[in-house]
């Protein structure tokens, strides 16, 4: 306000209007704190620990030819964790950019994934139970014309819309070819037979997949390694006591042994609860 008789009245307005606005803003953050560190209680009344996962990755997270039972290393690791608090666990199946949107809704209790800047800032990350790197898949021949992440300008890469691989792809230029909840054969065929170019994921996953569709003529590519990536149990923001049963829970099994079994059950003899020793690219600006 330019009106001078108005100066000192607005000015006193304004404090008390930020006052008030300060407290509102207080007792809001402290309930939102008291309700999501409240989570615990009302995972421990209902029993059970609801996981939104995919299903669909293998070894992640999938459903073996003609069973109905999902397995994987995630969800066994989360079969795990949920024993050990004695609780139930219940399987939401989902894909991947809904699993925030469930998370925090409250449809959902847990989903794993890696932590990025901006999810952070929303949620609460335990320690994590994988440790990798991004790869990836290309046509065997001539790796799909990509020799270094530069290369990656004018291809097409296949991936969901909001993960950290498609973020790496358009980075570097690539267009990226969104999929629904699919599974890894649908990406694989697609390169195989040039619909894409390329497949950006982690590299003991990608390893994997591959063993299951010999007949197809693609591959890891030999050189590249990049951007370092953990895996973690996510939850509510500030959900405290939570994150300290998940994280004491997670050390126990890291200590015991049952980290490194789940992994080499999943991962082809190989532990992924381990840092990985290898050279790995960072990339600039990406999460």
């Amino acid at each position: 306000m330019k009106w001078k008789g108005l100066a000192l009245l607005v000015f006193s307005l304004l404090l008390v209007l930020g006052a008030c606005g300060d407290k509102e803003n207080n007792e809001t953050s402290d309930s939102n704190k008291e309700k999501a560190d409240g989570k615990w209680a009302e995972i421990q009344e209902a029993g059970e620990l609801v996981y939104g996962t995919a299903g669909t990755l293998f070894p992640a997270s999938y459903y073996p030819e003609g069973s109905d039972e999902i397995t994987g290393y995630n969800v066994e690791v989360m079969r795990e964790v949920a024993k050990r608090l004695n609780l139930d666990i219940k399987f939401e199946i989902m894909g991947f950019d809904a699993m925030l949107g469930s998370l925090k809704s409250g449809r959902i209790d847990v989903i794993t994934a890696g932590p990025r800047e901006e999810s952070k800032k929303k949620f609460t990350f335990s320690d994590p139970f994988k440790y990798s790197y991004s790869t990836m898949i290309v046509r065997s021949g001539d790796l799909s014309g990509i020799e270094s992440l530069e290369d990656l300008k004018g291809k097409k890469a296949g991936g969901a819309a909001t993960t950290v691989y498609s973020d790496i792809a358009r980075k570097f230029g690539a267009e990226v070819k969104t999929y629904g909840n699919a599974t890894n054969d649908v990406y694989l065929r697609d390169v195989a037979n040039g619909r894409t170019d390329v497949i950006i994921n982690d590299y003991y996953l990608q390893s994997l997949a591959l063993t299951a569709f010999p007949e197809l003529d693609i591959k890891i590519h030999p050189d590249l390694k990049f951007h370092p990536t953990t895996n973690n149990i996510v939850m509510a923001k500030d959900a405290d006591t939570l994150e300290e049963k998940i994280n004491e829970t997670l050390a126990e099994m890291r200590e015991d042994g049952t980290l490194t079994k789940l992994s080499k059950e999943f991962f082809g003899g190989k532990d992924v609860s381990k840092k990985p020793e290898e050279e790995v690219i960072e990339i600039e600006g990406i999460e």
